[in-house]
């Protein structure tokens, strides 16, 4: 066993944002020294590398969406580090942390959707107080990710692939997207929806309309996995909807049937377009999270014998695919990376939530 630090060192969300009527009380992100928690049988010490800037962890910063655990809590479940203590066989590798870790032993992890498991372990929310924003972290051992052979790649960047790469990963599989699929992804320019994009290109797709508001953004989508794009700023949902149809015409694609659509965005506007494009046969994707809540007609879903799905994480059995994806560069990842040390959380989580979606996936590393 290597050597086990006394603390951990962590930037601690002390409160989150609150609101009573009218009343808005800011919340606190503060750099605090806590316990290092027992070391379990079965439980590794990681030393942190690098850890993602999700939007669910501005979510339960700023948004008032409640974590398992009540704060003081450390956010970050986006990590990637080294394990430097714990279960003996796994010290000194290099690993990626899942997002969510499940319990591998109640009926819904028997059924092989351990990604949603109720027990499951997340970083951030339901990992006690601990999360990756941080020096340290301990964690089962079972389901974690070991990187080899990363080349030149930073292993910090590699946190990225424990949410935003391994999301749309699981995303495509939920969809069986397959060769010659017709996919739609909206919020191409995203966080997520520059990786779906790329996963709907190498799980066969044979044409991906990436659907976003910033110009630039889509034109960086056609270089990574779009083969058509759609700029939906300032457009109504019919508008989008007879564009997509200009589009499916000049390619030759049905607009009416066949598709299937990954929303990505969480905002009431990309579930609006998701449910618009949605007809015969089709499927809709759920990837974003957010809490719009929209009117539907449930019937049409009868009518066009479509499917809507929710998609939670990912499987860890599927983190290793998606890892070697990234690295023989069957996904771009680089491109999409900005690392900035952990001291600057509260500007970066304060520059995210008045921006939107940032040109790159910032990942923070412990600079304690």
């Amino acid at each position: 066993m290597g050597t086990i630090p006394n603390k951990i060192e962590t930037w601690q969300m002390v409160q989150p944002w609150t609101k009573e009527g009218e009343k808005v009380t800011p919340g606190k992100i503060e750099r605090k020294t806590i316990d290092m928690p027992p070391l379990n049988p079965g439980e590794v010490l990681v030393e942190v590398a690098g850890c993602g800037v999700c939007h669910t962890d501005l979510g339960y910063f700023y948004d008032f969406v409640p974590t398992l655990q009540k704060p003081p809590l450390t956010l970050g479940h986006e990590i990637s580090g080294k394990v430097i203590a714990g279960k003996e066989n796994m010290i000194g590798k290099e690993v990626i942390i899942p997002a969510v870790m499940p319990c591998n032993n109640c009926p819904i992890c028997a059924a092989g959707r351990n990604n949603r498991c109720l027990n499951q372990k997340m970083p951030g929310n339901s990992l006690g107080i601990y999360g990756g924003f941080s020096s340290h972290i301990v964690v089962p051992a079972d389901d974690l990710c070991e990187v080899s052979n990363r080349g030149s790649i930073p292993l910090e960047h590699l946190a990225v692939v424990a949410d935003a790469i391994s999301t749309p990963y699981q995303a495509a599989v939920r969809a069986d997207v397959k060769k010659g699929d017709l996919c739609v992804v909206i919020g191409a320019g995203g966080g997520i929806g520059c990786y779906m994009t790329q996963m709907c290109k190498a799980f066969g797709a044979s044409a991906v309309v990436g659907i976003d508001i910033v110009e630039e953004k889509l034109q960086r989508a056609l270089k990574f996995g779009a083969t058509q794009v759609i700029n939906s700023k300032g457009k109504s949902v019919k508008d989008l909807r007879e564009a997509f149809k200009t589009t499916c015409k000049d390619n030759k694609y049905p607009s009416n049937f066949g598709w299937k659509i990954f929303e990505c965005t969480g905002t009431r506007a990309g579930q609006e377009i998701g449910l618009e494009f949605l007809s015969f046969i089709g499927k809709l994707i759920v990837v974003g999270y957010g809490t719009a809540k929209l009117e539907y007609m449930v019937s049409r879903l009868m009518a066009f014998d479509a499917e809507m799905i929710g998609t939670w994480s990912c499987l860890p059995k599927y983190y290793p695919k998606a890892l070697e994806m990234v690295l023989n560069k069957t996904i771009e990842m680089e491109s999409f990376v900005e690392v900035k040390p952990m001291s600057m959380i509260n500007k970066v989580f304060e520059e995210i939530h008045h921006a939107g979606s940032p040109d790159k996936r910032i990942v923070l590393t412990p600079d304690f």
